[in-house]
């Protein structure tokens, strides 16, 4: 489960609302999917920034309700204010974002609120007329998409959301609170059930590098070539002191972590499943059991001349490593991912059983098949959110003579087999490259944007500037500007509008960095440095484990 940095840190105020509505969409469903079946297992990582919003969210709506305390994200706090904004322009920024949903699986299931948005589009291209746009209609835009939002789980079992979506329009404040009840209860629960979920061995959970960095380029640059050759690199020829902010990320996140979960996790799913020789050599050293990585990762190392052709179904060790490292199926992943939302459910599961049975049958000995899954992004490309594909996936999986379901803890106390590895190619899950955050020349020039504000900071940190709280302000906003998502969204074969949100909210935060240091904020952050016009698959948010040529 993961979400970039949402808030700007020095206003607090939440730029895009994708946590609290992954939350109540897609961390609530998968935990009641494992809680219906006892039997099922799965390893669910969390990133810890994510886990501070949810915390965050939780804190900012209970006090809401209970003391009518502001709400920082203006999507939220717009669906409990009394009052519906009078200005056209305000009233068309809150319809236009109450259109960002998928508009098969989410919006045109339910023919009220399809209607509502074609009305919407219609405003868009007749913007005059948003005078004669009341109220009430802005009311039930705000109503809908929440309820459009809420996991199918939800939707079965609670009363509340049953008969607001049933009651389909004139939507009351007092019925848009209600909404908002359900979401305090989903945000104050979700992180207690996946505890819960743990202490029962059904789940086991791990961790990610705080701010989800892409450790290997923070430790050296160059190891971009050892997938990509011939990519460009950024003017910076290294990123100054990263080895030393890998080891914060790594320090902070296992923080949070045991501050939330109450322990120390065994495991650590590298932001992206980003590995290289050195960032193996790390996490072994800061103590992890195991780590995972993308199957072509795995397909690039076993065509070195240094390492032995074998089988892809087992954890692998790296020379002068201690830590075993688990590689994807990406075949079977990218399954689920991206083809089976358009099957029958019981046709899919049939299928991958199908698969896993020919893995059994036909190589010898255990073989561990790692599904590797994005936590939120595949769900709202299937019917219902992926409930019927999710809740027979694991009824039969369970149910299963010779496939059982664990974790990787339980793999390595099992004794599985470890597969030596010589050398290993540096990569991602994404084609089994780091193509994603850095190689082509808006990517590169967000690498020299950063590698600059890293200057200022290490300058700034050296003359003993700030006080020991404003360190602490520095560090955490440097983390943020470190993360991966900024650099996924660069590039013009993204969505426009995700770029344009992703790289202003980057600009945002290298300019809060700059100022935290005393610093001027140079006026390259004041423009534009990337825009999209692409239609990717899935919108860009997923992608496939092998490139598709």
């Amino acid at each position: 489960m993961h979400q970039p940095e949402y808030r700007d840190l020095q206003s607090g105020e939440f730029k895009l609302p994708w946590t609290y509505l992954h939350v109540i969409k897609d961390y609530v469903d998968m935990a009641a999917h494992l809680e219906a079946v006892p039997q099922a297992k799965a390893v669910v990582n969390f990133a810890p920034i994510l886990l501070e919003q949810i915390e965050e969210y939780a804190r900012q709506v209970n006090g809401y309700l209970h003391d009518r305390i502001s709400i920082t994200d203006p999507l939220l706090a717009a669906l409990v204010n009394p009052c519906i904004p009078a200005d056209p322009e305000e009233r068309m920024k809150l319809v236009k974002d109450c259109m960002r949903a998928n508009r098969e699986r989410q919006i045109n299931r339910y023919p009220t609120f399809k209607r509502l948005v074609e009305m919407a589009d219609w405003l868009e291209h007749h913007y005059d007329s948003l005078t004669y746009v009341n109220s009430q209609f802005i009311s039930d835009v705000l109503a809908w998409y929440h309820l459009i939002w809420m996991g199918e789980t939800i939707k079965l079992t609670d009363s509340r959301i049953k008969r607001l979506i049933e009651k389909g329009s004139g939507y009351t404040l007092h019925d848009r609170i209600e909404i908002i009840e359900v979401i305090a209860e989903q945000l104050t629960s979700i992180i207690c059930r996946y505890k819960s979920l743990a202490r029962k061995g059904q789940v086991e959970l791990s961790v990610t590098p705080y701010a989800h960095p892409i450790l290997p380029l923070l430790l050296d640059l160059n190891s971009t070539h050892e997938a990509m050759p011939d990519a460009p690199l950024p003017e910076l020829d290294t990123y100054p002191g990263g080895a030393e902010r890998v080891l914060w990320h790594l320090d902070k996140g296992v923080q949070t972590f045991k501050r939330l979960f109450g322990f120390r996790p065994k495991g650590c799913w590298p932001s992206e499943g980003s590995i290289s020789d050195q960032t193996l050599k790390v996490l072994s050293d800061f103590g992890f059991d195991w780590t995972a990585s993308g199957g072509s990762v795995l397909h690039n190392s076993l065509s070195l001349p240094e390492n032995d052709k074998t089988g892809i179904h087992h954890p692998f060790k790296l020379k002068e490593t201690d830590i075993a490292c688990f590689f994807r199926d990406d075949g079977l992943s990218d399954l689920i991912g991206f083809e089976y939302s358009k099957w029958h459910a019981d046709d899919a599961v049939g299928d991958l059983i199908h698969h896993l049975e020919n893995i059994a049958d036909h190589e010898p000995g255990d073989k561990v098949v790692s599904i590797i899954m994005d936590g939120e992004n595949a769900w709202e490309y299937f019917p219902a959110n992926g409930y019927y594909f999710l809740s027979a996936l694991y009824e039969r999986l369970a149910g299963h003579p010779s496939i059982e379901l664990t974790t990787f803890s339980e793999c390595l106390q099992n004794k599985v087999e470890i597969k030596p590895l010589t050398k290993l190619v540096a990569g991602s899950w994404v084609y089994g490259t780091f193509s994603t955050w850095i190689g082509d020349a808006d990517k590169n020039r967000g690498w020299d944007m950063l590698g600059d504000v890293k200057w200022a900071f290490d300058k700034v940190i050296a003359a003993g500037r700030l006080t020991d709280k404003q360190v602490q302000q520095a560090e955490l906003q440097l983390a943020v500007c470190e993360g991966s998502d900024w650099f996924w969204w660069f590039g013009d074969y993204n969505p426009g509008e995700a770029v344009s949100n992703f790289e202003k909210q980057y600009r945002l935060n290298l300019a809060n960095l700059y100022r935290l240091l005393g610093e001027e904020p140079p006026a390259y952050l004041s423009m534009s440095f990337t825009q999209g016009s692409g239609a990717p698959a899935m919108g860009g948010a997923m992608r496939p484990g092998v490139e598709l040529t």
